[in-house]
């Protein structure tokens, strides 16, 4: 019974890390995203949308990469 439980964590949490979105799909739900918001297809407007939200979401990333270790951003080995 008590290795059933770490088995069953283990395996949960290597199946949960296998769940991704493709490009295309997420494309689509920023698309989607953006005329909810009313833009028009193949307009300027739905275009710089689409690159706010791009920019977001690197912006997100690169925030959890530098905090994912200690919690303050580091540089080059030193604190900014």
């Amino acid at each position: 019974m008590t290795r059933i439980i770490p088995a069953t964590l283990a395996l949960a949490l290597i199946c949960g890390g296998c769940v991704s979105t493709s490009d295309a799909e997420r494309r689509a739900a920023d698309e989607t995203r953006c005329r909810s918001y009313g833009f028009r297809p193949a307009t300027d407007a739905l275009a710089r949308c689409l690159l706010e939200i791009d920019l977001d979401r690197a912006a997100e990333r690169r925030f959890r990469m530098d905090t994912a270790f200690g919690g303050t951003p580091w540089f080059y080995g030193r604190r900014w």
